[in-house]
């Protein structure tokens, strides 16, 4: 399964009324993601600030027609973590770092209902993932 676009995302949790079944759609996202290779699950990618564990590696290409384009892979040993990177990767990977820069993931966040539904724990968890990845477009661009 590949990852359906950020407003796909949407309009599907938008259709399922009870929150088990956006858990459920969570977790088949999280399977979508593709598998971290073992050498990226290093302590430079570890995501700090989560309470599980949660690795993110990032690829740059330099030339991208609007400026460095990135690209993410990532995985979690927690499943719903697992459908939360693959939510930011909808929403970030294959974007220039600007555009990346520009993109509310916090916004995405509310309109999806998380922060109403998540423990205090995987928010704080998301926004250190939306930190990580702000991070490397910032240094992509400087």
């Amino acid at each position: 399964m590949e990852l359906p676009r950020v407003d796909e995302i949407v309009e599907n949790f938008e259709m399922m009324e009870e929150w088990d079944d956006r858990y459920r759609y969570l977790i088949e996202l999280g399977r979508a993601l593709p598998p971290l290779p073992d050498d990226a699950r290093n302590e430079a990618n570890k995501v700090r600030g989560c309470a599980s564990q949660v690795w993110l590696s990032t690829s740059v290409n330099p030339n991208g027609s609007t400026g460095p384009v990135l690209s993410f892979v990532g995985d979690s040993d927690a499943h719903i973590v697992r459908g939360l990177i693959a939510v930011l990767f909808s929403l970030y990977s294959g974007k220039a770092a600007k555009e990346i820069l520009a993109t509310d993931a916090t916004a995405l966040f509310e309109k999806l209902g998380l922060r109403d539904h998540l423990t205090p724990q995987r928010s704080n968890g998301f926004r250190s993932m939306v930190d990580r990845i702000h991070r490397d477009a910032t240094a992509a661009i400087n």
